[in-house]
C-alpha cells in the first residue's frame, strides 16, 4: 500500500533533506541516451523516473526500454544495499515508475489495470505515475479504486522493494484534498516558470509532511534556479524537475530532455538516495 500517508503539522522549514529529482518522462532511450544514462550517475539525487513507451507500456516489450529499466533497477539495488557497482557508478537509487494515462478520468478501469500488469510483467517497475489525473471531488472514488488495485498489484509482484511500491498522481494542480490519501505523492504544479514564481500553495497541504508533493517547472532561467528551489521548499515540494526548455506552444515536451544546466541543478540539490 502507499507508504507516505501520514498527516501532521510539520512546518515548511526547508525540507532540504527530502528534496530530490523526479523525471516526468524522458524520451525513448534511443532518442535520449544521455538522459537515461545520467540517472545512474554518482550522487544524482533521484527519487523516481517515469517510463513511457507509447502513452503507456506499448504493445510488446521494447528491448531498449528493457535495458534502461534494468540498469536503473540494478542501480537502485546497489545504492540501497551498499554493494560495489560493477560499472563503478554509485547511483542515487531512484524508482522506475510506469506511465498510466488517466485522461482526466475518461479511460476505462480495465484498460489501466491491463497497462499496469504489462509494466510489471515486462519492466518490473517499482510504482506508477498516473498522468492527467482528475482533480475534482466527484472522481475521487474512481481514483481511489484504481490506486488500491495498483497497490495490491505491486504488493503481489517481486518488483517493489522493501520500501514498497510508489504511486504518484500527476494532477499538475492542487486537487480536492481527499486525493492526498489516495497515493504517496501528488504533482501539484506542472507548468511554466512565469506561473510558478507567482503561484500560491493550497492551505490544506500544510497538514502534510514536506515531501508529499512534486513540482515540474519549465522555462526556468539559470539565473532563477535558486529562487525556484526556494519556492519549492517553501511550498513543501520534496520532488522537483526544473528545466530551461519550453513547450513551444504545446508542440514539444519540455521535460523529455535534459536542461542545459542539469549538472548545476542536481549539484544545488545535493547527493542522496531515495529511501
Amino acid at each position: 500500500m502507499p507508504h507516505l500517508t501520514r498527516t501532521g503539522s510539520l512546518a515548511r522549514t526547508g525540507g532540504a533533506e527530502r528534496l530530490g529529482v523526479g523525471v516526468p518522462g524522458y524520451a525513448h532511450p534511443l532518442l535520449a541516451p544521455a538522459e537515461w544514462a545520467g540517472l545512474n550517475r554518482p550522487g544524482t539525487p533521484l527519487h523516481w523516473a517515469v517510463l513511457n513507451i507509447d502513452n503507456g507500456p506499448g504493445a510488446r516489450p521494447d528491448p531498449h526500454c528493457l535495458d534502461a529499466a534494468g540498469r536503473l533497477r540494478n542501480a537502485r539495488e546497489r545504492a540501497l544495499h551498499g554493494e560495489a557497482p560493477d560499472d563503478t557508478v554509485r547511483a542515487a537509487g531512484g524508482r522506475l515508475l510506469g506511465h498510466l494515462d488517466l485522461a482526466f478520468g475518461s479511460r476505462a478501469f480495465g484498460e489501466l489495470v491491463a497497462d499496469a500488469r504489462s509494466f510489471l510483467d515486462w519492466y518490473r517497475v517499482g510504482g506508477f505515475y498516473l498522468d492527467r489525473c482528475p482533480a475534482d471531488r466527484g472522481l475521487l472514488p474512481a481514483v481511489r479504486r484504481l490506486t488500491s488495485t495498483l497497490a495490491a498489484l505491486l504488493g503481489d509482484s517481486d518488483s517493489a522493494d522493501e520500501g514498497g511500491g510508489l504511486l504518484v498522481l500527476g494532477h499538475g494542480t492542487h486537487p480536492y484534498p481527499g486525493y492526498a490519501e489516495a497515493a504517496d505523492q501528488l504533482v501539484t504544479f506542472r507548468g511554466p516558470w512565469t506561473g510558478y514564481r507567482w503561484s500560491q500553495v493550497a492551505e490544506w497541504t500544510a497538514a502534510y509532511e514536506p515531501g508529499r508533493f512534486a513540482h515540474f517547472v519549465h522555462g526556468v532561467p539559470r539565473t532563477h534556479l535558486e529562487e525556484a528551489m526556494r519556492i519549492a521548499r517553501w511550498q513543501g515540494a520534496g520532488t522537483i524537475f526544473f528545466t530551461d526548455r519550453g513547450d513551444e506552444g504545446g508542440q514539444t515536451d519540455p521535460f523529455a530532455a535534459l536542461p542545459s544546466y542539469w549538472d548545476e541543478f542536481v549539484s544545488r540539490i545535493g547527493p542522496g538516495i531515495s529511501e
